[in-house]
């Protein structure tokens, strides 16, 4: 007998435990070809999703899937999520939660694996891009 996932046990207590505590659910969601999501609202193949009863109706959290309706732009849409694709669930306002490793999606790994390599930048592409600052946190003790 497989042991199954602890993952749609977590997701469910802790939008349990949000709504307990007037917090507001949100999930981080990796993108793919099972995901049925808004494609406007994807940023880099991620999609967070708030899945409050305020903001959502007929939420429903199974072991496979997570499914609502939600509204966005002002326009009513059917949302599936494979629990499979849950990167992770959190509060938004405190930023307590749980994240989790997404598996690779069997269809984009091979495409990424069937698609050339990318070449090298050429030294004087290299020197042309910005400079990234480091960050502004320090670390005090």
């Amino acid at each position: 007998m497989s042991e199954q996932s602890a993952k749609p046990y977590l997701v469910r207590a802790i939008c349990e435990w949000c709504a307990d505590n007037g917090l507001t659910p949100y999930l981080a969601v990796k993108v793919n070809a099972q995901t049925r999501v808004p494609a406007a609202f994807v940023k880099n193949g991620e999609i967070v999703l708030n899945v409050s009863r305020a903001a959502t109706r007929k939420l429903t959290i199974d072991n496979e899937w997570i499914q609502f309706t939600a509204r966005f732009n002002g326009q009513s849409q059917e949302v599936a999520v494979p629990m499979a694709s849950v990167a992770g669930i959190f509060a938004k306002e405190t930023g307590y939660g749980f994240a989790f490793t997404v598996s690779q999606d069997p269809v984009a790994s091979l495409a990424s694996a069937t698609q050339p390599e990318a070449t090298q930048p050429e030294a004087g592409e290299a020197e042309r891009k910005p400079r990234s600052r480091p960050g502004h946190l320090q670390v005090i003790k």
